[in-house]
């Protein structure tokens, strides 16, 4: 198969399970977990290995830096929305990247796992980049850092649509900042399958998320006592 091919058929997947859960709105219809699933079952049953597919894959990431520029125009559409709730904002995000580095860092220590995999579960909400380097830093293991940050994403990506929902939380504005918060960039394509608000809203989460787990980052190795 040759790379357009393989393009073509992510591209393929995607829209199908887009369409799937646009219609049914089930939260097991998630694009990236079942999208790629789907390709992986397609290229397993057709015996074509990985390395294969590995121009096609680098051709996709590195459309995802263009994409996440894109997130810049529901932004603008949503600034007089994202000025008068600025303080919000940025409060909620700050303590809730707080309290998910303080929570899945209590939890790791609790059940008796080393330092350093205590040190890369820290960041796991927030986007690769941002991960491996604050778990280089505090002496983390980089790769097991991003696996964190991709299991997280797709966990959220499943599950944090319907448990907003199950809380009630129907306010657009709430509903992007949560995603984006805790999910980044995958949390962030779910809203912005919800609504454009609240993709802009994940958007805006997902990039302040980053920053404050950076800043808070010593606080909460600190407060572990790590």
């Amino acid at each position: 198969m040759s790379t357009a091919l393989f393009i073509a058929l992510t591209l393929a997947a995607y829209l199908g399970v887009r369409a799937l859960y646009l219609r049914y709105r089930h939260p097991l219809l998630n694009v990236v977990a079942l999208g790629a699933g789907s390709v992986i079952a397609v290229l397993a049953a057709s015996g074509v290995p990985y390395q294969d597919y590995v121009p096609a894959k680098d051709i996709m990431t590195f459309l995802l830096g263009p994409a996440t520029v894109g997130l810049a125009v529901p932004l603008y559409r949503h600034r007089l929305l994202l000025l008068r709730a600025a303080p919000a904002i940025l409060g909620s995000v700050a303590l809730g990247a707080l309290l998910a580095m303080l929570s899945a860092g209590a939890i790791a220590k609790l059940g008796g796992l080393p330092h350093d995999v205590v040190v890369s579960i820290l960041p796991k909400g927030v986007s690769i980049p941002f991960a491996i380097e604050i778990a280089s830093i505090y002496k983390g293991i980089p790769p097991l850092a991003a696996a964190f940050v991709v299991a997280t994403g797709t966990l959220g990506s499943l599950m944090g649509g319907w448990l907003l929902s199950l809380a009630r939380v129907r306010d657009p504005m709430a509903r992007g900042l949560a995603l984006g918060t805790v999910s980044h960039g995958q949390g962030t394509a779910t809203a912005l399958m919800e609504g454009e608000q609240q993709g802009a809203m994940a958007g805006l989460a997902m990039i302040l998320a980053g920053v404050f787990t950076a800043c808070f980052a010593p606080l909460a190795v600190w407060l572990l006592g790590l």
